[in-house]
Formats: structure tokens, sequence, C-alpha cells
């Protein structure tokens, strides 16, 4: 999956699919925390409070 990067007010963004907002329970004030490798050019991040995902998928739900 490709995002864009976005400009929001100084600083840079990059918005959240909302599937995966949905299925995270990824909601606006979340806390997020943002891992760096620069060497790697990788950036991870963990959402907290993120509820456990359904090994069911939505086609069994």
């Amino acid at each position: 999956m490709e995002q864009k990067v976005l400009k929001t007010g100084n600083s840079l963004a990059v918005t959240i699919p909302s599937q995966f907002a949905k299925i995270m329970g990824v909601k606006p004030g979340s806390l997020v925390r943002i891992k760096t490798d620069l060497r790697k050019g990788v950036l991870t991040c963990t959402f907290s409070g993120s509820g456990q995902l359904s090994l069911l998928g939505d086609k069994q739900k």
C-alpha cells in the first residue's frame, strides 16, 4: 500500500486507511508510539489501546 505525505500546518502527515483505523479502534486523539530506524529508512507506528484482531475475518462475523 502507498500513501502520500500531506502538509498540515508546519508538519507532515500520512493518513491511516479507514478500514485499518476501524479494525484497530484508532480514533482522533489516539496515542501512537513512533520508532524510527534512520539507517534503514523505516518508521514503525504502534497504536496504543488497539483492540485484538479477529482471526475469523469479516465474512464469518
